[in-house]
């Protein structure tokens, strides 16, 4: 069994420029995630937690630095390779869950599989079985609309599940969700972790951090410290 890092990431520097101002958002970061850990991104606002989670995710690119990804140099990449991994490795959960309104659950669900070009028995296959997994096989049929806001949180973590993907980033999964939902949608994170996936989840929540296997602490752009 490979022992390489699913993620390796080394002095990984972010700058916006607008106009005459520099914003030095990351700065410097070096990082290592192995297969099957669950590590926890925490810090203040502004501190650069989204910023590396949208690097990882492959939807920004870095200023400097090398960033792999299951052994494969990501600014290496064209955009349509890129395009093609983050689809096929990179499973997506977010604050504000992005369902689309007009799309029925299991359309939903099924989208990361549509842009794969999967056949539409394969696709129907691998979606119930994300649903289930996630116990929203009941409301394939319903659309967003008509689900709460935890329901359709376990929604987008299906959608994330539904191709197999290296990694799971989360950002501010339970962000949007009252305590009761927030700790359900955290067990169900801790489950796929326990079932063997690989978990980069940004949080401002000290008592689900603690969750993780190790968190580090973000800084003005810096790891600031790292906890096991």
């Amino acid at each position: 069994m490979s022992t390489e890092p699913v993620i390796e990431i080394r002095d990984l520097r972010k700058v916006f420029y607008t106009e005459d101002v520099e914003t030095h958002a990351l700065g410097g970061i070096n990082l290592r995630v192995e297969r099957g850990e669950f590590l926890a991104i925490v810090g203040p606002s502004g501190s650069g937690k989204t910023t590396l989670l949208a690097i990882l995710g492959l939807m920004d690119l870095p200023t400097s630095g090398e960033y792999k990804l299951a052994g494969a140099r990501v600014e290496k990449l064209s955009d349509g390779e890129m395009a093609q991994v983050r689809n096929e490795q990179v499973g997506f959960i977010f604050q504000t869950f992005n369902l689309i309104g007009d799309l029925s659950v299991e359309q939903n669900v099924g989208l990361p599989l549509v842009y794969r070009r999967v056949p539409p028995a394969e696709r129907r296959e691998r979606v119930a079985r994300a649903l289930d997994r996630v116990g929203m096989a009941h409301r394939a049929r319903h659309m967003p609309g008509q689900l709460s806001g935890g329901q359709q949180q376990r929604v987008a973590v299906a959608r994330a599940l539904v191709g197999d993907p290296q990694i799971l980033l989360a950002d501010e999964p339970t962000g949007n969700l009252d305590s009761t939902n927030g700790t359900m949608i955290m067990e169900l994170i801790d489950e796929l972790h326990r079932a063997g996936s690989t978990i980069c989840m940004v949080t401002h929540d000290s008592q689900f951090a603690r969750r993780a296997q190790r968190s580090v602490r973000l800084s003005d752009g810096r790891i600031l410290e790292e906890l096991s």
